[in-house]
C-alpha cells in the first residue's frame, strides 16, 4: 500500500482562538506525524494544512480550502487527520468532504479509527457523525437553559468578568462568586457619569478630558474610545443591575471588504445582536452610581441623539468602506470640514493610520489626505468606462480562458489515457476469467473494484464536460455584454447619488491610495452559474477557476491631487 502512495497530507484545527494562543493544536500535529512516520511515509511541510482557532461549522476555513486545491490538483493521495470532528462538525459537511476526497483519488485516514470500504464501516462513520453533532447541540442548549436559571436566582458567576470600576472574584468554597469595588476605578466611573448627566458633555468631550486628566484605560492605554465611553454610560451595572442575557448570537452582515489583518472569510459565521431590554435577566451587584443619575444620563443620550439627527446631514461620501491605505493597509475614512474663509463645506478621505489617537499619540502611516469630489469623480469616470466599453472585460475573460486551456487539455487527455486503461484492465479479468485463469473469488473483487475507479473517472470526465457546457454559458454572456452596455448608456449619465453608490459597489472590491497614484480593484466573477450550497457562486480555488477580476486600471484613475 506505502508503494502506491506518492505524497501525504496532514490537517488539524482548533475551534477557539484561545487554544490556539495555548498551542494545544501541537497535540493534534504530534500524533499525526507520529502516525506517518509508523505508516513509514513523509509528510513535507507545505502539505501540512492546520487552522488555528477556526470554527468546524463553516467549511469556508483559509487551511482547509488549501487542502482541497491541493487534493483536487492531485497533490496529494492520502490525508491524515485526528478525527471527524476535526475534519468538519457537521455531519453533512464530514460526508460531503469525505465524498469530493474520495472523487479525487485522496484517501483519508483517521487517526480514532481506520474508515473501510464495506457497508458496516460507512454507516459506523454516519452514526459517529449524527451522534457528535447531536451532542454538542444538547451541550449548548444544556449551558445556555443552566446559565440562564443561574441569572434568574441571582448568581454572579455568569458573567465571568466585570466591567470598568469593578473586580470579578470566582467562587470558592466559603463565599459565592461577587463583584468587588476597585476605588481607583469608581471614581473614574463617578466623573464620567457626572460630566454627562450634570455638565451636559457629549462622549467625545469625556475622552478628551479623561485624556487631559492623564486617565488610563484599564488595559493600560492613554487614549479613550467614545465607543467604549458609550458602552460605560449605558451598562445598567454601574446602578446595581448587571444584566444577563443582553445580546444573542445572529447572523453576520455581509462586509464590502475584510478588516485590515484578518481573513476575508471571518472565524466565527454569527455575531452578536442586542436583544430587547425586557428579555434581560437583572443581578444585584454592588452599586457605583445613583439611579436618578444614571436616568438623567440615559435622558441626556436620548436628547444627543435627537439633535445629531436634527442637524443637516454630513456630506455623502460615495467610496465610503471601499478606500484602503496602500501605504499600511488601514482603512480610509471620509470627513467632511468647514473652510472658515468661505464658508463652505468640503470633504476628503484620511487614513485611519493618520490619526494620533489609534497610535497612541503616534502616527502609523504618513499618507495624505486626498479631496473627495476629484477620487469620487475619476472612479466614477472609469466605472462608467468600464461599464460603456465591455471589450476591456471581455478581453479579461477570453485572457483567463486562454491561459486555462493548455491545463484543461492535458489534464482532459491523461483522463482519457486513464478511462482506456481501466477499461483494458477490465476488458483482460474477462478474458482471464473466461479462460480459466482466475478462480471466482479473485475475479469479483477486483472486477468490483476496477468498475469502481472506471465510475470515478466518468464522474471525473462529467465534471470537465460541465466545464466546458459553463464556458460556452460564459462566451454567451460575453456575447451579449454588448447589448447590457448599451442598455445602461444613457442611464449612468443621470445617475443619482444612491445608484452611483449601488453599481460601484457592486463592480469595485477596493480602491487603494498611494502617494501619487490610486489603483482601483475590481470583482467579477468569472462563472456566474456556478451554484453552492449557500447560493452565489463557489468559492475562490483552483478546480473551478472562480477567482476575482482584478483590474489595474490606467491614467483614467491613476492620478495627483493637489
Amino acid at each position: 500500500m506505502n508503494s502506491i502512495v506518492a505524497s501525504v497530507a496532514i490537517y488539524a484545527r482548533v475551534s477557539s482562538q484561545r487554544q490556539a494562543q495555548t498551542h494545544t493544536i501541537a497535540s493534534q500535529l504530534s500524533a499525526l506525524r507520529e502516525r506517518v512516520q509508523h505508516d513509514a511515509l513523509a509528510c513535507n511541510d507545505a502539505l501540512c494544512f492546520v487552522d488555528d482557532g477556526a470554527s468546524g461549522s463553516t467549511l469556508l476555513r483559509p487551511a482547509l480550502e488549501r487542502l482541497r486545491d491541493a487534493a483536487h490538483a492531485g497533490l496529494c493521495d492520502r490525508v491524515y487527520v485526528h478525527s471527524p470532528d476535526r475534519l468538519a462538525r457537521k455531519f453533512a459537511h464530514q460526508m460531503l468532504l469525505l465524498e469530493e476526497f474520495q472523487r479525487c483519488g485522496v484517501e483519508v485516514v483517521f487517526l480514532n479509527r481506520a474508515i473501510g470500504d464495506s457497508a458496516e464501516d460507512q454507516l459506523l462513520v454516519q452514526v459517529q457523525g449524527v451522534v457528535a453533532e447531536y451532542e454538542r447541540a444538547k451541550i449548548q442548549e444544556r449551558s445556555r437553559r443552566g446559565k440562564r436559571h443561574s441569572a434568574a436566582r441571582g448568581a454572579v458567576s455568569v458573567f465571568s468578568t466585570a466591567p470598568y470600576g469593578y473586580r470579578y472574584v470566582p467562587k470558592s468554597p466559603d463565599a459565592p462568586a461577587r463583584f468587588e469595588i476597585l476605588p481607583h476605578e469608581a471614581r473614574v466611573v463617578e466623573r464620567i457619569f457626572e460630566w454627562v448627566g450634570r455638565d451636559r458633555c457629549s462622549i467625545r468631550e469625556v475622552c478628551r478630558r479623561l485624556e487631559k486628566q492623564r486617565i488610563s484605560t484599564r488595559s493600560g492605554r492613554a487614549v479613550w474610545e467614545p465607543a467604549t465611553i458609550a458602552g460605560l454610560l449605558k451598562n445598567p451595572a454601574y446602578c446595581g443591575r448587571a444584566a444577563y442575557g443582553k445580546t444573542r448570537v445572529g447572523e453576520r452582515r455581509p462586509r464590502l471588504r475584510p478588516q485590515r489583518g484578518r481573513p476575508a472569510v471571518p472565524r466565527r459565521l454569527g455575531v452578536s445582536r442586542p436583544r430587547p431590554r425586557e428579555e434581560w435577566i437583572e443581578v444585584a451587584v454592588p452599586a457605583l452610581i445613583a439611579p436618578p443619575l444614571f436616568d438623567s444620563v440615559a435622558e441626556q443620550l436620548r436628547e444627543n441623539r435627537q439633535r445629531a439627527r436634527a442637524r443637516p446631514s454630513a456630506m455623502g461620501h460615495l467610496l465610503q468602506g471601499l478606500v484602503v491605505c496602500q501605504c499600511c493597509g488601514y482603512a480610509c475614512y471620509g470627513q467632511s470640514a468647514r473652510a472658515a474663509a468661505r464658508r463652505a463645506r468640503y470633504g476628503y478621505y484620511r487614513c485611519i493610520g493618520n490619526d494620533r489617537r489609534r497610535g497612541d499619540g503616534q502616527r502609523v502611516c504618513h499618507n495624505p489626505t486626498v479631496p473627495r469630489v476629484p477620487l469620487e469623480t475619476a472612479v466614477w469616470h472609469d466605472v462608467r468606462a468600464l461599464l460603456a466599453d465591455p471589450t476591456r472585460v471581455e478581453a479579461e475573460f477570453e485572457r483567463r480562458l486562454h491561459d486555462d486551456a493548455p491545463a484543461t487539455q492535458r489534464a482532459h487527455a491523461d483522463l482519457d489515457l486513464r478511462r482506456q486503461r481501466v477499461q483494458r484492465g477490465i476488458t483482460r479479468l474477462i478474458d482471464g476469467y473466461t479462460e480459466g485463469l482466475l478462480e471466482k473469488t479473485e475475479f469479483e473483487p477486483r472486477l468490483r473494484e476496477s468498475k469502481r475507479r472506471l465510475n470515478e473517472l466518468d464522474a471525473e470526465a462529467k465534471v470537465f464536460a460541465d466545464r466546458e457546457s459553463r464556458e460556452q454559458e460564459l462566451r454567451m454572456v460575453i456575447g451579449h455584454l454588448q447589448d447590457f452596455s448599451q442598455r445602461v448608456h444613457d442611464g449612468l449619465a443621470a445617475a443619482d447619488f444612491a445608484v452611483r453608490r449601488e453599481l460601484i459597489r457592486a463592480l469595485v472590491k477596493r480602491v487603494e491610495l498611494g502617494v501619487n497614484e490610486v489603483r482601483i480593484v475590481y470583482r467579477i466573477d468569472l462563472h456566474p452559474f456556478d451554484p453552492s450550497p449557500s447560493g452565489g457562486n463557489l468559492r475562490h480555488c483552483v478546480r473551478c477557476q472562480v477567482a476575482a477580476l482584478q483590474i489595474v486600471v490606467g491614467c483614467e484613475t491613476t492620478r495627483r491631487f493637489a
